[in-house]
C-alpha cells in the first residue's frame, strides 16, 4: 500500500511539473499576443416571489386573453345600452330625369327638359317598446360582463397559484440538493478518517474501498439533485417568459415550520369556497344571463312600438324660383308612431325560446357540477393537509432519531465496537430522513396554498407568502 502511494505521488509530481512547464511562456517562440478580453458575464437578476407573480400577471397569455374577453363583454354592454337612444341621420338625394315628354319639355311644361331634383332631410327614430327585448338583452350583457370579470379574477388567482407552486418546487429541489451536499461533506470526512485508520493499520482496507464507493455515489446524488434544481428553474423561466440566456436567482420567503400547527375546519372551508370562489359566482351569473336570454326570445312574440320624426326640403331645376326660395317653400316635417305586430315568423320565436331554455338548463347543470367539484376539492385538500401534518411530525421525529443514531454509530465505530456496515446504514437512514422532512414540509406548504386557491381566498393583489421548506439540519 505504501509503495502504491509513493508511485501515485511520483506520477502527480511529474504531471504538475509538466503543467507548470507548459504554462511558462517560451522565449524561443517570441512573446505571445495577449489574449482577447472575455465578454462580461450578464448581471445576475434576483427575482422574488412577488416580482415573479407580477411578471406572470403582465406577460402570461392566459391572463391577457381573459382580460381581453372581459373588455369585449363590457363593450357589448355599452353597445346595448346605446340602443335605448334615438338614432339621427341626415340624407341628401339628387336625381336627373331623362326623356320627359316627346317635345323635350318636362312634365310640368316649365323649366326646360330633364330637370334636376334635389331633396335634403334629417330623420330620427327610437324604439318605445319591443317586448322588453332590449331591456332583457342589456341585463343579460351586464350579467355576462360581470361573469367575465370574475373569471378574469379567477384566472389571476390560478396564475398566482401556479407561480407559487413552481417557486415551491424550485426551493424544494434546492433543499434536497443541500441535503446531498451535507451528506457529501460527511462522506468525505469519513473517507479522510478511514484513510488515516487504514494507513495506521487499524481498519480493514475493505472499509476504505466501500467508503470510496459511498462517496462516489453521493457525488452522483449531488449531481442528480443539482440537475433537478436546474430543471425546476428552467420551468419557472419558461412560465414567466424570461430570457433564457440571462442568469437568475429566485428568492422566496421561507416560513419553515409555521404551518405545522395550523388547523382548518372542513365545514367552514366549504362554506367559504361556495361563498367567495370567483368561478362559482361567475357561473351563477351566467345562469341568470341564460334566464334573461329566455325572456329575450319570448319577447319576440310581442308587438314593437317605435316613434319616428323627420324634417326636410327639396329643390328642382324645373322651377324658376331660386334655390333658397325653393328650400323655404318646400320645407316640412313629420312625426309618427308605428306598431308592428308579429303574426307569423315561421316558428323563429318558438325555436329561439326552446334553445334559450336548453342553454339555461346547461348552465344550471354546469353550476351544480362546479359547486360539487369545488366542495370535493376542498374536502380532498383538507384530508391531504391533515395527512401532511402527520407525515411532517413523523419525519421530524425520524430525523432526530436518525441523527442521534448516526452520532452513536460514529462513536462506536471509532473505538471498534461497530462495523462499517452499521455506520453506512446509519448515515443512509439520516439522509433518507432529511429528504423526507424536506418533502413533507414542501407537501404541507403546497397543500396550504392549494387550500387558499380552492377556497378562493388567494388574493393576487396582496403579498403572497409561500411556506417553503426550511434548511434541514
Amino acid at each position: 500500500m505504501r509503495v502504491a502511494r509513493a508511485a501515485l505521488g511520483t506520477v502527480a509530481a511529474i504531471a504538475a511539473l509538466a503543467l507548470f512547464t507548459c504554462a511558462r511562456p517560451s522565449h524561443a517562440q517570441g512573446v505571445a499576443a495577449p489574449a482577447a478580453p472575455a465578454a462580461p458575464a450578464p448581471p445576475l437578476r434576483v427575482i422574488t416571489l412577488d416580482e415573479a407573480i407580477r411578471i406572470a400577471l403582465d406577460q402570461n397569455a392566459t391572463v391577457r386573453l381573459a382580460r381581453n374577453g372581459a373588455t369585449l363583454d363590457s363593450l357589448s354592454v355599452r353597445l346595448l345600452r346605446n340602443q335605448f337612444l334615438p338614432n339621427l341621420s341626415a340624407s341628401v338625394q339628387s336625381s336627373q330625369a331623362f326623356g320627359s315628354g316627346s317635345g323635350g319639355s318636362n312634365a310640368t311644361g316649365t323649366g326646360g327638359a330633364n330637370p334636376l331634383s334635389t331633396s335634403l332631410g334629417i330623420s330620427s327614430g327610437v324604439t318605445l317598446y319591443n317586448g322588453r327585448q332590449n331591456v332583457n338583452a342589456l341585463g343579460e350583457a351586464r350579467l355576462v360582463s360581470r361573469a367575465s370579470t370574475l373569471e378574469f379574477e379567477r384566472t389571476r388567482q390560478t396564475i398566482v397559484f401556479v407561480v407559487a407552486s413552481d417557486f415551491l418546487a424550485l426551493i424544494t429541489q434546492q433543499q434536497l440538493l443541500r441535503v446531498q451536499l451535507e451528506n457529501l461533506v460527511g462522506q468525505q470526512e469519513q473517507l479522510t478518517q478511514l484513510e488515516a485508520f487504514t494507513a495506521a493499520g487499524t481498519r480493514n482496507i475493505g472499509d476504505l474501498y466501500q467508503q470510496q464507493s459511498a462517496t462516489a455515489a453521493t457525488r452522483l446524488a449531488v449531481e442528480t439533485a443539482s440537475r433537478g434544481a436546474s430543471l425546476a428553474e428552467v420551468d419557472l423561466i419558461e412560465y414567466l417568459v424570461l430570457d433564457p440566456r440571462a442568469s437568475y436567482e429566485f428568492s422566496a420567503p421561507l416560513a419553515g415550520d409555521s404551518l405545522s400547527g395550523r388547523a382548518f375546519d372542513l365545514d367552514s372551508l366549504i362554506a367559504t369556497a361556495l361563498r367567495q370562489r370567483a368561478d362559482l359566482r361567475a357561473q351563477a351569473l351566467r345562469v341568470e344571463a341564460a334566464a334573461r336570454e329566455v325572456l329575450v326570445a319570448e319577447g319576440s312574440r310581442l308587438p314593437v312600438v317605435s316613434a319616428t320624426a323627420g324634417y326636410g326640403s327639396a329643390t328642382t331645376t324645373a322651377s324658376d324660383a331660386s334655390f333658397a326660395s325653393q328650400l323655404d317653400q318646400r320645407r316640412g316635417g313629420s312625426v309618427g308612431v308605428g306598431v308592428a305586430i308579429p303574426l307569423f315568423d315561421r316558428g323563429a320565436a318558438a325555436v329561439a325560446t326552446q334553445r334559450a331554455k336548453l342553454q339555461l338548463d346547461n348552465e344550471t347543470l354546469a353550476l351544480r357540477d362546479q359547486v360539487l367539484a369545488a366542495s370535493l376539492d376542498v374536502r380532498r385538500a383538507y384530508l391531504n393537509y391533515q395527512s401532511a401534518q402527520e407525515q411532517l411530525a413523523a419525519s421530524d421525529a425520524q430525523q432526530k432519531a436518525a441523527a442521534l443514531a448516526l452520532e452513536a454509530a460514529q462513536t462506536r465505530y471509532r473505538v471498534g465496537l461497530a462495523t462499517f456496515v452499521e455506520l453506512t446504514l446509519a448515515r443512509a437512514t439520516l439522509v433518507q430522513a432529511q429528504s423526507a422532512v424536506v418533502t413533507a414540509r414542501s407537501s404541507l406548504a403546497f397543500l396550504h396554498a392549494l387550500m387558499a386557491y380552492y377556497t378562493g381566498a388567494l388574493d393576487p393583489a396582496a403579498h403572497v407568502a409561500i411556506a417553503a421548506p426550511a434548511s434541514v439540519r
